[in-house]
């Protein structure tokens, strides 16, 4: 188990982007993902980082190094301004340790005093793991796409969990 007491949580910045585009590489952690190639990879990891300018990310560091990112998908719309997506990905030689949970839990915070929002939402696919983490942090499924991703000929359906902060 880590020792939470040491684990940082920052803003995301721009030195942050390889560790994120090295953690969607991993083949078991795209599979959680909508990107395929290096290509939608390094878009994803760009769009992601455009949110750093607002201080809309959050990096968690352990023994000084990036083990997880999270970041606000902030909008621009002010009908649109009390609620957002977000994403949230941890290295897979840190999961299982409360690094998600401390993460998830700051952003949480950060969404609320920083951007005065209400409503958290997230997709999520069917059987990934990381569902409980959101279940235990009081995310409630209020949809569901059966026919989402298709990738090898197979369907994979996702989940849509929000939260009311």
């Amino acid at each position: 188990m880590v020792v939470l007491k040491e684990l940082t949580i920052r803003p995301t910045t721009l030195e942050d982007a390889p560790f994120l585009v090295q953690w969607l590489q991993d083949q078991e952690i795209l599979r959680w993902f909508p990107m395929i190639n290096q290509r939608e990879i390094e878009d994803a990891v760009r769009i992601w980082m455009t949110y750093q300018k607002l201080e809309a990310g959050l990096t968690a560091i352990w023994q000084g190094a990036p083990c997880g990112m999270a970041v606000l998908y902030i909008q621009p719309y002010k009908k649109l301004s009390h609620q957002c997506v977000f994403a949230i990905i941890v290295d897979k030689e840190y999961r299982n340790k409360g690094i998600g949970s401390v993460l998830l839990t700051q952003l949480m915070k950060h969404a609320k005093e920083k951007f005065h929002l209400e409503i958290l939402h997230l997709e999520v696919y069917s059987g990934n793991p990381a569902i409980h983490l959101y279940q235990r942090l009081g995310f409630k499924e209020f949809g569901y796409q059966s026919h989402f991703i298709k990738e090898k000929g197979e369907y994979l359906g996702k989940i849509f969990m929000q939260k009311y902060l």
